[in-house]
């Protein structure tokens, strides 16, 4: 699907003053996915681009191991469990058992609302998934402050997968011509199944010794990185790369298959066919777990930002703990957008911080809630966490009623060796209380205005 809204001609050709965003959000992209990021066999020359010309940082985190709710945060500033959102957006049985709604709130204070209430041209191109294909009467992706969209995963016509870049183009473009700065979501279905292989990519690495299923991930990262590729080589053409901040991303850590799972076509209703679960490759470069973990392997993921002039070339900053949900405040800070009376960030402002401020720990709170299952400390088990806290320079993770806990100093130790409750017993009391406490503050369930009609 492709909507257009209208774009207000200001004094045509004449440079925007404000910045223009670009927010690149990949799907399952994990962090060692990146040749930047020492990957054996992947090859991402254009993300890799980004990296030279701008700073990498090392320790942002997403608000979730999976897909909706770490795009809820970043779309609200706002941790996910606020709107009860654990988990992704299925159908409408599965979304009402894990107690659920059906979609993000329409009425939520959003980042696209945001920027175009300070002058901002707002589009969508890629996934969406804050519904669902399966949910014909949830809310479009335009309701939520975009001007234009183009998306998947959403109610409507889906937007074939590789259209985002040329969507994305087109709206920089138009936006140019009319002298609006913009601000894009380019949310790109890679590296998540199905696996839509398309042949020139494979012939890449036809020589490469490769096996197949490296191959077919490699393949797909390639397009992606492409595809990225065109949008960059557009802003440079326009003149606009010195005022534009670019963001890479991801929604959280790579899916794994099973070492014995059989290379098999699936097909998804709104993408299609392509390989599915076996081809899923990527690395967490020694992080704990994968997607669906708390632990560092499923929440930190890559994230490169570049301003020229403004956030430094070619810098890697190992230290700054910047999340998800600091995103809203930095780039309506960037943008000039005023955040309402009544509205209250779980995130801050991180715009100092990207342009070089140093800064050490995390003096406010992160928390995470999802539906932790498994046994604790049983063999390569990450998924029994419930509930997640960051404070300071503490890393919390607790099972549903915190009757087993793990204690990181999470900036010195960002791949969690060594569990630190027994020494730091007052740390690990301290934070579960606040956990605690943070949990009264949560809604038992979702508001019903959220449901669809499909429950009825």
């Amino acid at each position: 699907m492709f909507v257009s809204g209208v774009v207000d001609r200001a004094s045509a050709n004449e440079p925007a003053s404000k910045p223009n965003i670009l927010f690149i959000f990949a799907d399952d992209w994990g962090w060692g996915d990146l040749g930047c990021h020492g990957h054996p066999y992947v090859k991402t020359p254009n993300i890799d681009r980004l990296a030279r010309e701008g700073t990498d940082f090392h320790r942002f985190t997403v608000a979730s191991g999976v897909c909706s709710p770490s795009r809820t945060a970043v779309m609200t500033g706002h941790f996910p469990a606020r709107y009860n959102i654990d988990g992704h957006f299925a159908w409408v049985p599965s979304n009402a058992k894990r107690n659920m709604p059906d979609w993000l709130d329409v009425n939520a204070v959003t980042m696209p609302r945001l920027l175009k209430s300070a002058g901002y041209a707002t589009a969508h191109f890629g996934k969406w998934h804050l519904s669902n294909d399966m949910i014909p009467d949830s809310p479009s992706p335009g309701e939520y402050g975009y001007d234009t969209y183009g998306a998947f995963n959403c109610s409507g016509e889906q937007m074939p997968v590789h259209e985002d870049a040329d969507n994305a183009i087109e709206f920089i473009e138009n936006s140019n011509q009319a002298g609006k700065p913009f601000f894009i979501n380019l949310w790109v279905h890679e590296p998540h199944t199905p696996f839509h292989v398309v042949p020139k990519y494979r012939w890449r690495f036809r020589d490469s010794g490769l096996e197949e299923t490296d191959e077919i991930y490699a393949s797909v990262l390639a397009h992606a990185d492409d595809r990225i590729g065109e949008v960059l080589d557009t802003l440079d053409r326009l003149g606009l790369s010195d005022n534009t901040l670019v963001i890479f991303s991801s929604d959280n850590g790579p899916a794994r298959g099973r070492p014995d799972a059989t290379l098999d076509l699936t097909y998804d209703t709104a993408t299609g066919a392509g390989f599915g679960i076996a081809a899923s490759k990527g690395i967490t470069a020694g992080r704990k777990g994968y997607k669906a973990s708390l632990f560092e392997g499923g929440i930190n993921v890559p994230f490169i930002a570049r301003w020229p002039g403004k956030i430094a070339a070619g810098k890697v900053d190992d230290r700054l703990m910047i999340s998800a949900v600091d995103l809203l405040p930095t780039f309506c800070e960037l943008a000039g957008a005023e955040l309402p009376p009544s509205y209250t960030p779980d995130g801050m402002s991180q715009l100092s911080q990207l342009q070089g401020q140093s800064s050490d720990g995390r003096s406010k709170p992160l928390f995470w809630k999802m539906n932790g299952h498994g046994k604790p400390k049983s063999e390569n088990s990450y998924h029994w966490v419930s509930y997640c806290i960051v404070d300071q320079n503490w890393k919390l993770l607790a099972n549903e009623d915190a009757s087993y806990v793990e204690l990181y100093d999470i900036v010195e130790d960002a791949y969690e060796k060594t569990d630190l409750k027994d020494r730091h017993p007052e740390v690990a009391s301290e934070l579960v209380d606040k956990i605690e406490k943070w949990k009264t503050s949560l809604p038992a369930k979702p508001n019903a205005k959220n449901f669809s009609s499909l429950r009825r």
